[in-house]
């Protein structure tokens, strides 16, 4: 019965990867796609998150999240150039797939069910050197609304993510204090020790 399972799992899971797949692969230059198409693919996790289950939800979301977030950018933000000049390459890799497997796992966490919610593109305006602002809300099924601001900049490989806000509130801000703050006291290894265990908090949720 156990194996039955699984295995309906797997072609469900083959099924919503393969959609998002074509999905992705039609992304035009328009940061405003970037974040619809993920905005689709994080309610396309809700619907199927029960089945999915947490594992399930990760790897569906791994490929959405990489094709939709420069997390090498992003990290390297959070630190700072003074600390990130500090890390050999190896060091630099290890933080880079740390962070990138906490912020999968994070996505994997919150959204793990469907209660009728929509997200809603508002506008997409110019910011400085280069970059765009996509506004967009999560409507709730009560009625109540979460404004999510994502800034994208412009890659070889398309617009990509590089901070996204809550309500006003910058992610990349609320990291940049606490990740710095631990590197400054306890050194690097005690972050990536910090980042796992965030990790581990997430998939226990």
């Amino acid at each position: 019965m156990k194996l039955i399972i699984k295995f309906k799992l797997a072609v469900l899971l083959l099924l919503v990867s393969i959609t998002v797949i074509a999905d992705n692969n039609s992304l035009n230059e328009n940061p405003e796609q970037v974040i619809v198409q993920m905005q689709s693919s994080l309610i396309e996790a809700m619907k199927n998150g029960e089945k999915l289950g947490y594992e399930g939800r990760f790897k569906f979301l791994e490929p959405v999240i990489d094709q939709s977030h420069d997390i090498e950018l992003i990290i390297k933000t959070i630190l700072g150039s003074t600390y990130w000049a500090q890390l050999d390459n190896e060091q630099k890799q290890l933080i880079i797939k740390t962070f990138r497997e906490l912020s999968i796992a994070t996505y994997a966490s919150r959204f793990t069910q469907y209660e009728g919610e929509q997200f809603e593109v508002i506008e997409q305006r110019d910011l400085p050197h280069e970059q765009k602002l996509v506004r967009s809300q999560l409507i709730k099924s009560d009625g109540g609304t979460v404004n999510f601001d994502y800034v994208l900049h412009k890659t070889e490989q398309g617009w990509r993510i590089v901070n996204i806000l809550f309500d006003g509130v910058s992610d990349l801000a609320i990291k940049r204090g606490e990740y710095r703050a631990v590197m400054q006291r306890d050194g690097f290894q005690a972050l990536i020790e910090s980042l796992k265990e965030k990790t581990a908090l997430a998939q226990q949720s």
